[in-house]
């Protein structure tokens, strides 16, 4: 359904989630062994600089294919309102064994894709032992949110299930429906949460690989409290820093004939919503919800709770809400 409640003209709370916040950004790479895999990840880690106690933390999994820095205009909102965000490039883009050979049969990419999945989730909770136990960081362990993009969509969503120290997550047009298109990764959810998380999903309109259909399916079968805003002429790479110029480089590219129905359906990025109408839309978005569940803001619940709608029109951005 729609949301309908105040206007932006009638709601008196000063809360902003759309504006930069009040704290310098400090950005720091760092390189995490975990042993018991025998692998070495990049990190990189966002910080609020002069922002006194500890922090909610808030963990960012990328798209397959991507990397840490994927969407490093969301992390730096994010901490520019205190919050300490650290991501890391996945198992797929640093381990050896993950990634693909020459020559390799249908059965050899189908163990590797099943891989990828199966290092997704402790990807996330290694990233989270090393930030929780990095006295530097700061964090606050019951404090503890992710956001994820597509195939990290569907590893925020999944990881709540075997770790207990999420308390919200983020969902960006997120992997895991019932019936993915040909040649997307078959990565399922079966959400024994067994609590409730707080959940938001922010999904396109005109996501060809993802599409809308599969976004309803997920967020049905999703155990929590929920919302689900989509972005109008929207498509699935909207998330990304410069998504214009990855949606176009993505249409450019020549894919296996399993895949070559994605670039024929995408749309000119002139057809659609520009990068900087997402990013507003994503970043404010997310910040609101991590304010609402992991700081406890009352303002920023009642923001997700009136009319997200006219809040992001009057800002120039068509968004359709679904709860």
């Amino acid at each position: 359904m729609h949301s309908t409640v105040s206007s932006p003209r009638n709601r008196t709370s000063a809360y902003d989630p759309f504006g930069r916040g009040p704290f310098p950004v400090g950005v720091r790479t760092v390189e995490a062994l975990d042993a018991a895999r025998d692998r070495l990840f990049p990190c990189e880690i966002w910080s609020p600089e002069s922002a006194e106690g500890s922090h909610p933390l808030v963990v960012y999994s990328h798209h397959s294919g991507g990397g840490r820095r994927a969407a490093s205009y969301l992390c730096d909102h994010l901490a520019s309102h205190g919050y300490v965000v650290a991501a890391l490039d996945h198992s797929e883009v640093i381990a050896e064994e993950l990634k693909g050979k020459e020559g390799e049969t249908p059965e050899q990419l189908s163990a590797r894709v099943d891989a990828w999945v199966a290092s997704r989730v402790p990807d996330v909770r290694f990233l989270l032992d090393h930030m929780l136990n990095a006295a530097e960081a700061h964090v606050d362990p019951d404090r503890v949110g992710i956001v994820g993009h597509s195939f990290g969509g569907w590893t925020a969503l999944a990881t709540p299930e075997v770790d207990s120290r999420i308390r919200a997550v983020v969902a960006l047009a997120p992997a895991g429906s019932s019936q993915p298109r040909p040649g997307i990764i078959p990565a399922k959810l079966s959400f024994n949460w067994g609590r409730n998380i707080p959940t938001l999903f922010l999904v396109a309109e005109n996501d060809v690989p993802l599409p809308l259909d599969g976004m309803y399916d997920i967020f049905e079968r999703t155990p929590s409290s929920k919302q689900m805003v989509i972005l109008r002429r929207a498509d699935h790479y909207h998330f990304l820093d410069n998504a214009e110029e990855v949606h176009e480089m993505v249409r450019a590219m020549t894919f296996p004939a399993f895949l070559a129905w994605m670039t024929e359906e995408m749309r000119p990025i002139s057809e659609l919503c520009s990068g900087a109408q997402a990013e507003l839309f994503v970043r404010a978005l997310t910040l609101c919800h991590m304010d609402a569940t992991l700081k406890r803001q009352e303002d920023a619940r009642q923001f997700l709770a009136g009319d997200v709608q006219a809040e992001l029109a009057a800002r120039g951005v068509d968004v359709l809400v679904h709860k």
